[in-house]
This record gives C-alpha cells, structure tokens and sequence, in this order.
C-alpha cells in the first residue's frame, strides 16, 4: 500500500466528510461539558471516543445474548458465536487478508506483538541473529524485542531518522544483511505523525527473505490498510484506537507462518484434544485464542469497523488532511511553538513543544479550558531524546474533529502563553 492517499493534490482528493455536525451526534461524549466548558478531544490518538451504536451494541451483547462461544449448543451460544466470528471476518475485510483464519483476535497491538515475538521470534531467532526496528517506535514495539535479544543472544538494530521525524532509508539499507531475521516497524508514528514508506521496507526487507510486522495501531483509523498489498507478514492493531472497546485487538499473519508457529499461550478452545500424555492443537486461528475471549470487545469492534467504513476512508482521509494542514498553519503563527515531526508524509498529529514552558504546564492549563491533549513522552521515549526535549504537547485528530477545535486549541494556548508572560 503506498501512501498516496495522504498525498493527493487538492484537485485529486475526494470530496470531503459532509455534515460534521450530524456525525458529532452520533458521539454522546462529546457533548459534555469539562470544568464548565464545552469538550474539545484532541487526544485521539491515545484513544478515539465511541459512537452511540457501538455503546448499543455492547448493551446489547451483554442484555440479550450474553454467552461463551464455541463451546455451547443453545440459542445464546450460537447467537454470542456468530457475531464474534462476524466480527473476525470484518476485520479480515478492512485489511483484506486472504482469510479469516489470519485474523487473531488480542487484546490489542501490544499483545499482538508480544504474541509474534514470543511464538515467532522464540522460534527463529537466535545467538547473533539481529531484528531491525526504527527510532520512532512505540515502547511496545521496543521492550519486547528487547527481551527476546537478552534472551537469545541477538542484537536489536535501529533505523535512524531525521530532523523531520523521516527514515533514513539509505541507513536502512545498510542494516540489512545475513544476519538479519526479522523488521518491525511502526505504519504511523504516535508521536509525530509520520506515514512510513511500508511497502518499500518490506520490499526491501523481502529480498533479503526477511519477515516484516507493522505495528498499525495509529494507521488503520486514518489510512487505507491493504495487507496484501504492503506485502507484510504481520500486521497489529488496537480495536480502541478505530471508535472501538478497549481490551480488543487483532493480529494479521500470513497463514504459511501463523501454521509453523506454536501457541502463544496454553488453556481451553487452543486445543483439539488433551490427554496427561500429548495434546493436539486446535487449527487457526483458534491456536492463538486461549481462553474465554473478549466476546464483547470483539462484537463492539465489529460494529465500530461498520460505521467507521460506512463514512468512506478516502473522504475520512482527504478530511483529515484538511485538518491537518489548518492545525498546521495555526500553530506555526504562534512564534515560541516548535513542531515535533515534519515528515512530507504525514497524518493528524501535532507534535509540539513552546519555549520555555513545560509540556504538563500546557496540557493542565488547556484541560481548564476544556481541551484534552496528551502531554509526556507518549510512550516514546527514544523519539524525545533525539529530539532533545523531555517531552510534547501532542493534539491528535480524528474525523470527528474540526476547524472550530483547533480554534479552541490556539486560543487555550494564547492563555497559556498569557499566564506564562
């Protein structure tokens, strides 16, 4: 998948989101009031509020058909069964896997990468084997690799970035080689908003026979996400990240690699049968799945992938860009703010640090006026040190957002720069 739907000239952009407002509607948090001010969410990006009909549908599950799956032959089981598995093959379409059975439900990307890391990693790499990263990734996509090289022997490798909060392809290149065994990286940056050329790192990572996991927890709600074209071997994201539950999530992995794989973890529904002397393993995608799941999660996410794609990603994303490019002009008029992440390829975040005033100190003042940003180092804590700062303010968008919060953004941060002076 290339990143040409972020990239479009204005001319070639799909027609934006019509009727902001109505669908605001459909976000019951959204009319509330903080400290006697209207709500302005700016904080999407650690996680994006949920409309009304996926508030329903988790009422809904555990009012009228509340029950384990798989395991039942009675009327709730069946019924708990159907939407759960509907919900996997929903998933399946919005990335367009080849098959349901490559869709393994989690908690979300963290566990999704802990999961290859364990089963996979465990498996293929070894003493002086090396995994390449990137140095904008999340500490999930850091700590895990870092156990398993402290475990095996091997090495974890960095892709540097530059001043733009860009890969440096060329370095990239040159980290790869024999001993190379695995490429995680991140689709979407958190903390800057990079889009990261996907399809030619797994390219690249591919001629050398190497497997590549995207870490897409920030892309799918903003991005059109096609495995099969990007080419990758795994793919994680975060169901609470697309207006879904918390505590749901999804692997995608080719099936040829997710077969040759042990379990993850061990319990029921992950196995045919078990005897004290041997026990056989359940096929995909149920292998990965011990345990009574996240029934509720898994059907609110379904539903929240319903409306989400019934909005049309290409005017989700053309909107969004819109957005993107006024916060971005907005905030470049205020002479003290820096912004953290300036990637030509980039997606709603605005990174930001202001001379002089700490990142908490903004997001506090801000939250008296109403308007939740994310303040710290967001859970990228390499990002900040190569930007050289303790921490940003980051505002994060989403299609429910607009014009007007932006406004409300840029006049708190005139009060903060007022309380400051």
């Amino acid at each position: 998948m290339t990143n040409s739907a972020a990239s479009k000239s204005v001319a070639e952009r799909p027609p934006l989101i019509q009727d902001i407002a109505r669908i605001r509607e459909d976000f019951p948090i959204l009319k509330q009031t903080v400290h006697g001010k209207p709500l302005v969410y700016l904080d999407n990006a650690a996680t994006t509020q949920k409309p009304q009909v996926v508030i329903d549908t988790l009422v809904r599950y555990y009012t009228t058909e509340n029950s384990n799956v798989h395991r039942g032959v009675h009327y709730l089981s069946e019924q708990a069964t159907q939407d759960y598995e509907s919900a996997r093959t929903k998933i399946r379409r919005l990335l367009n896997a080849s098959d349901d059975c490559e869709i393994i439900f989690t908690r979300g990307a963290t566990e999704g990468i802990n999961l290859v890391a364990h089963s996979y990693g465990r498996q293929h790499i070894g003493e002086g084997d090396e995994i390449i990263i990137s140095a904008m990734e999340h500490h999930s996509n850091i700590v895990p690799w870092q156990i398993l090289c402290q475990e095996k022997g091997a090495r974890l490798r960095v892709i540097p970035i530059n001043d733009d909060g860009e890969l440096l392809m060329d370095d990239y290149a040159k980290l790869l080689g024999h001993r190379t065994k695995l490429v995680s990286i991140v689709h979407l940056s958190n903390s800057l908003g990079t889009i990261n050329p996907i399809e030619q790192i797994v390219e690249m990572a591919h001629s050398y026979g190497v497997p590549v996991l995207v870490d897409g927890a920030q892309a799918v709600p903003h991005l059109p996400v096609d495995v099969r074209r990007l080419g990758c071997d795994f793919y994680v994201f975060s169901g609470h990240k697309l207006f879904g539950p918390t505590g749901i999530g999804a692997v995608y992995g080719r099936a040829e690699l997710l077969d040759s794989m042990p379990p993850y973890q061990g319990g029921g529904d992950m196995i045919k049968s078990v005897t004290f002397e041997k026990t056989l393993y359940n096929s995909l995608p149920y292998k990965f799945e011990a345990g009574t799941p996240n029934i509720a999660g898994a059907i609110g996410l379904g539903a929240a992938i319903d409306y989400f794609t019934a909005l049309e990603l290409d005017k989700i994303c053309a909107y969004e860009h819109e957005l993107l490019k006024y916060g971005t002009k907005r905030l470049s008029t205020i002479g003290s703010l820096r912004l953290i992440g300036t990637a030509r390829e980039k997606a709603g975040i605005l990174s930001f640090v202001i001379e002089g005033i700490h990142a908490h100190d903004i997001g506090t003042i801000l939250d008296s006026e109403g308007i939740a940003i994310r303040t710290g180092h967001h859970c990228t804590q390499p990002v900040m040190d190569r930007f050289g700062v303790p921490a940003t303010a980051r505002a994060s968008l989403a299609f429910y957002n607009t014009k007007a919060d932006i406004d409300a953004l840029v006049k708190g941060l005139d009060r903060v720069l007022e309380i400051f002076s």
